[in-house]
């Protein structure tokens, strides 16, 4: 027995039809039950949707721009009737609360929308190019045209909203997408995609404009080292991202990578607030989210108020099952990342770390973490530890603490906690990541500002215009009028 009822067909979205293929069980991270049975591709469907996407190409590429916001505003109105299914689905197949499936789907919407919004902004500018004399008398102006097949790689953990930061743009581009959902979480957006493809059918757009592609490895290495795509989108791993961008060079690829996301508590901060952030913003998603807090610089003079504070609001944070409104913190995605987690939680604590709060296995759940004190040469310090951890130090000032976050291989954004305006200016001056955020949490992001980072966190920026700006290319028309013998 599943525990959701599938609406959508079974098997893949490639072409113009749905492919059945072998199936493997996704199941529910809190439990182990069985949620559903997921379409499994192959290398050789890969290409198929490779060669789909190009035979429909020309014709995305032409649809007007009435007809591509169309498609996005009525595809956002079929998913807005079924939030509260997309939702429960989220919750069965990712293993997150229910209150981050809310928000994930809610921001789905926002960025559906914001992506039919941009169509209408996609537009380019006249150039004088008389500066010089060989330009008397010439006409030049740039516009922006679709960059071709889209690739658009996804991760487990919000996996409805990145393939919706992908497919979005993309339509909106004017180019065909195919999307390769991570193994673990591929059933909100086969059904998101069966949405959009039924409207593109009844509004006369190119169903095969949008296909997906399910699988291991070696169906992301087909999508990627093909020479007919135009650009790679990925979201996830640094390792894998680095070995996409290799593959696929020198096609164009997009990275959103990890981090190991940073607070900063100034000696002028609410320290109240800094500590009730740090709870909100370590642990949401179970702390699966690239920008959810995993380190704490708090300055030596409000350190002691800072923990007296934090280990309160730690008291509060509900562990269980994610279907339940109340819960915070629930089951990874797999056993695997669990165990990874805890033993990255011991290595610490043997080499001098000390656990505040949590630290151990409460069922299937990994307890929300605090620790202190942890040295700087730790996995769980040093790298990405998507799970519910938050590692606390101590530092003397203000600049030990932006020189220690800019130590960091990664750089995707970073938070400050002050009432200075010269220390936040400091920080966004300073910091080397894409994105500073003061007096609010790191994993603070808005679906329509740019959002990306520096160093091993990525390349190229997401956010509706901005992924636009990715995945269509500067074309310069140049003319020199005719005008016979006069």
């Amino acid at each position: 027995m599943t525990l959701f009822a599938q609406s959508w067909p079974r098997g893949l979205p490639i072409g113009t039809d749905w492919v059945v293929v072998r199936e493997e069980p996704v199941l529910f991270p809190f439990t182990g039950e069985q949620v559903a049975l997921a379409p499994v591709g192959d290398a050789a469907l890969a290409t198929a949707a490779i060669d789909s996407a190009l035979a429909v190409r020309s014709e995305m590429s032409r649809l007007s721009s009435r007809v591509r916001r169309e498609w996005l505003r009525e595809t956002h109105g079929a998913l807005a009737e079924r939030s509260e299914d997309f939702e429960q689905l989220l919750v069965l197949e990712t293993g997150k609360p229910l209150r981050d499936c809310k928000v994930e789907v809610a921001r789905a919407l926002v960025t559906l929308e914001v992506s039919a919004e941009e169509v209408a902004r996609l537009h380019g500018e006249t150039v004088p190019l008389d500066l010089l004399p060989s330009g008397d008398g010439m006409i030049g102006f740039w516009q922006r045209k679709p960059i071709g097949v889209v690739i658009g790689i996804t991760g487990f953990n919000y996996p409805l909203l990145l393939a919706m930061h992908k497919i979005g743009p993309a339509i909106a581009s004017g180019c065909p997408i195919i999307v390769k959902t991570a193994p673990a979480t591929p059933l909100s957006t086969l059904w998101f995609v069966y949405l959009l493809r039924e409207v593109a059918a009844r509004i006369g757009a190119p169903i095969a404009g949008v296909q997906v592609v399910t699988g291991d490895a070696s169906v992301g290495q087909a999508l990627t080292v093909d020479p007919r795509v135009g650009i790679v989108s990925f979201t996830g791993s640094s390792v894998v991202g680095h070995a996409i961008a290799k593959a696929a060079a020198p096609r164009k690829v997009v990275l959103e990578l990890g981090s190991n996301a940073a607070l900063i508590v100034a000696g002028d901060a609410n320290v109240r607030a800094a500590a009730q952030a740090t709870v909100r913003g370590g642990y949401y998603a179970s702390g699966q989210a690239c920008i959810a807090i995993q380190r704490v610089l708090v300055v030596e003079s409000v350190a002691d108020e800072y923990l007296i504070h934090l280990k309160k609001f730690m008291s509060d944070v509900l562990v269980g099952d994610p279907r339940d409104a109340a819960t915070q913190v629930s089951a990874l995605v797999n056993s695997d990342a669990t165990s990874r987690v805890i033993s990255w939680i011991e290595t610490a604590t043997k080499v001098g770390a000390t656990v505040m709060c949590g630290g151990s296995l409460n069922g299937t759940c990994i307890e929300p973490t605090v620790l202190l004190n942890v040295p700087t040469d730790v996995d769980i310090w040093n790298e990405e530890v998507f799970g519910p951890v938050v590692c606390v130090r101590r530092v003397q000032t203000l600049d030990e603490a932006l020189n220690e976050v800019n130590s960091s291989r990664f750089g995707l954004q970073a938070s400050i906690f002050t009432s200075s305006l010269e220390n936040a200016f400091r920080a966004i001056e300073q910091l080397e990541v894409g994105g500073v955020v003061v007096n609010e949490v790191p994993g603070y992001r808005s679906d329509t500002m740019p959002y990306g980072g520096v160093k091993n966190s990525g390349i190229g920026r997401e956010g509706p215009r901005f992924a636009i700006e990715e995945f269509t290319v500067t074309r310069m028309a140049i003319i020199k009028p005719d005008l016979g013998d006069r």
